[in-house]
Parts: C-alpha cells; sequence; structure tokens
C-alpha cells in the first residue's frame, strides 16, 4: 500500500512589495503581542517567537529589495504595539510609561537579538553578492 503526499502550493509571482511586507508583519506582532499583553500583562516567548517568524516570512515572501524593510520592521512595530497597549492602560504618567515600556522589550531581548543578527546578516550578505567584483589590475 503506497501513500502519495500531495505537493504543497508553490508561490506565483515575485512576492509581497515592501508595503505588503509592512503591513503583514506589523499585523502579526500586533495581534499576537497585544493578545499576549492582555492576558500576560507582559511581553514574553509568544512575542519573542512571533518576531523572529516574522523576520523570516518577510525575507522569504518579500521581492528582491524588500530586505532592508523585512530586517527594521519587526522591533518597530514591536515598540508601537507595546507603546499604544501601554498608553491605553497606564495613561500618561512618564515614570510608569517608561519603566514599563523597558520592561516589556527587555523581556523579548534575546529574541529582538538573535532575530536581529540573522536578519542584518542576510541583508548585509545580499549587498555583498550585489556588488560586482574589482577588476584586478
Amino acid at each position: 500500500m503506497s501513500t502519495t503526499t500531495p505537493a504543497l502550493p508553490k508561490i506565483t509571482g515575485p512576492g509581497l512589495k515592501k508595503e505588503g511586507v509592512v503591513v503583514l508583519q506589523s499585523f502579526f506582532i500586533a495581534l499576537f503581542a497585544g493578545i499576549e499583553l492582555l492576558i500576560r500583562s507582559g511581553a514574553g516567548i509568544v512575542s519573542g517567537v512571533i518576531i523572529c517568524l516574522v523576520l523570516f516570512g518577510g525575507i522569504r515572501f518579500g521581492r528582491k529589495g524588500t530586505t532592508y524593510v523585512a530586517v527594521v520592521t519587526p522591533p518597530l512595530a514591536f515598540a508601537a504595539t507595546v507603546l499604544l497597549y501601554l498608553l491605553f492602560t497606564d495613561g500618561i504618567n512618564p515614570s510608569r510609561l517608561g519603566l514599563d515600556f523597558i520592561a516589556s522589550l527587555a523581556g523579548i531581548a534575546p529574541y529582538l537579538l538573535a532575530s536581529a543578527l540573522y536578519g542584518w546578516f542576510i541583508f548585509l550578505n545580499e549587498k555583498a553578492k550585489a556588488r560586482k567584483p574589482k577588476p584586478r589590475s
């Protein structure tokens, strides 16, 4: 008895534009980080894993030339999500707002660092490969 596995559908077309990468990354980070902030009252492993996944997805599904946007967007989207959440929950209380904001960023710092290192490596590697080699004299 033989079983055949269906082939996964291949993505046709060139991929996401810069705007599409930003929108999808921001949406998924805001959704999952917002849910985690509501349930746990702080950022943690779920937000960190989502940041790593959206970075990989942005690099994988973006068009050529969208790597920079895919690398820069996740930390900014997470920071904006946390800041908006804290403004709604804590109000405009600078000492409390600043402390909670730094604590939220510190909670996912290892994930941010790992994804940033990987993303910048990919971006700089693509940039180096695109450069033409110097002619030998």
